[in-house]
């Protein structure tokens, strides 16, 4: 696939209605969470959501995975990944190939959330539209090539499904329905949103610190549920970086919990801003650059 921006999305030619479908009975189930109410269950809901959410998705799927910012052991990669993976977002590949799309192309025709599109769109519509861009299993590979050569996330990547259903049973097993409705839909429901609310509301609403040539913003609120990723303008600037809050007042939990893993020599190698934002045009090493990046130089941080 030839690199840079395409001048129109992909025809969408069909619904993938699986997605449809299972987003359709996550939501269902998590309604039943007034009605399933009991501590027990609601500390389950804590305790998975953190595992998940934040430990999966923005910790390993986004930061480590993704932008590699920085180094875990492989035990560790491949268990916070299948923390990921239990947040049923997709697998590790092509939730990060999808990422690394999203910043190729950000606010842009191919962007696969685009906000152009509007907010619902760029908040969950555009799941359950067909792209070959990123939905194609070679330009999946081509993306991702990193994580598509090694076996283990090859494994968990195909066995995802399965995964969340050996949880579901368990939970059922162990709590009955109050654990699987708040253990399962209701927190999978919740990490949707939370994640979905950094593609959609972090580039509508916020302020920008830095030029990055396309709408991402620093949104409080959106960092708030999204265990740090709501400032996004400044990951957007600094992409590689394990920090995405830079300043006092950007509360950044997931960084937090890196630094900790570095306490307990479980991190190295993290990264963090030097010097000029990085690029738009280098969202992971092998990529050619994309026309339009005007970073604006700053001075050094320190974090």
């Amino acid at each position: 696939m030839a690199s840079g921006t395409r001048s129109a999305p992909a025809q969408q030619t069909r619904t993938k209605w699986d997605i449809v479908a299972g987003i359709a009975v996550i939501h269902a189930g998590a309604l039943l969470a007034p009605w399933t109410f009991t501590w027990s269950a609601f500390w389950v809901f804590v305790v998975l959501q953190f595992a998940t959410g934040l430990l999966g998705v923005t910790l390993c799927y986004h930061r480590l995975l993704a932008h590699r910012s920085f180094r875990v052991p492989k035990w560790l990669e491949y268990f916070l990944t299948l923390c990921g993976s239990l947040a049923v977002q997709g697998g590790p590949i092509k939730w990060v190939a999808t990422h690394r799309v999203h910043h190729a192309y950000s606010d842009r025709a191919s962007d696969p959330h685009t906000p152009q599109r509007g907010f619902w769109w760029a908040h969950m519509l555009w799941l359950f539209a067909y792209d070959e861009l990123f939905d194609e299993p070679e330009n999946v590979k081509r993306f991702a090539s990193d994580l598509s050569r090694d076996p283990v996330h090859r494994w968990i990547e195909a066995t995802m499904a399965w995964q969340s259903v050996g949880l579901g049973v368990l939970l059922y097993a162990l709590g009955g329905l109050p654990w699987l409705v708040w253990g399962l839909f209701f927190r999978t429901a919740f990490v949707y949103h939370a994640t979905w609310l950094v593609n959609s509301a972090a580039h509508l609403w916020g302020y920008q610190s830095f030029d990055t040539n396309e709408g991402s913003r620093n949104n409080w609120w959106v960092a708030l549920v999204s265990y740090g990723e709501g400032w996004h303008n400044n990951h957007h600037a600094y992409l590689h970086s394990a920090a995405h809050g830079l300043r006092w007042w950007e509360f950044d939990v997931t960084y937090l919990v890196i630094r900790g893993l570095q306490a307990m020599r479980l991190a190295s190698r993290i990264r963090l801003p030097q010097g000029s934002p990085a690029r738009l045009s280098d969202p992971w090493p092998g990529r050619a650059p994309v026309p339009g990046a005007r970073p604006v130089p700053v001075p050094s941080l320190s974090l």
